[in-house]
């Protein structure tokens, strides 16, 4: 199941077109990432503190169908589509509210690092443990 949050579209978001910038959506798709693991018990700033690692984005594909203008409402998902073990891959929508028309969708890889060399380690039992609950 398809972990969802909320987001609203401000000025800051639109080109001069009114519409959603393109690079917004992966914006969009970041603090729906967060938010799912938060909601996992995953904070990512704690983690960091206490294992010495963090995400980084590897890989990113988008797919624009519609566009968001300014003042809509929206709920980006994240659902975990794979999970090795030094990355994720997950895929994200953004759907326009109340009627869950599809605008974009994605998929992400994510890679765990050591955050003093940004090189590759093992995701933490933890997040794992986390992600198969």
């Amino acid at each position: 199941m398809a972990f969802s949050h909320a987001v609203r579209v401000y000025w800051e978001d639109t080109d001069a077109g009114g519409i959603v910038f393109y690079a917004n959506y992966l914006k969009f798709f970041e603090r729906a990432r967060t938010e799912w693991l938060r909601s996992l018990g995953v904070g990512q700033r704690e983690l960091r503190a206490q294992t010495g690692g963090m995400f980084i984005v590897t890989a990113t594909t988008v797919r624009y169908l519609a566009p968001a203008r300014l003042d809509d409402e929206l709920r980006v998902t994240a659902q975990l589509e794979q999970a090795g073990r030094a990355s994720l891959v997950i895929a994200q929508q953004a759907l326009l509210q109340p009627l869950g028309r599809l605008l974009a969708e994605g998929t992400i890889r994510i890679g765990w690092v050591d955050a003093a060399s940004l090189r590759p380690a093992r995701i933490p039992a933890v997040i794992l443990e986390a992600l198969n609950r």
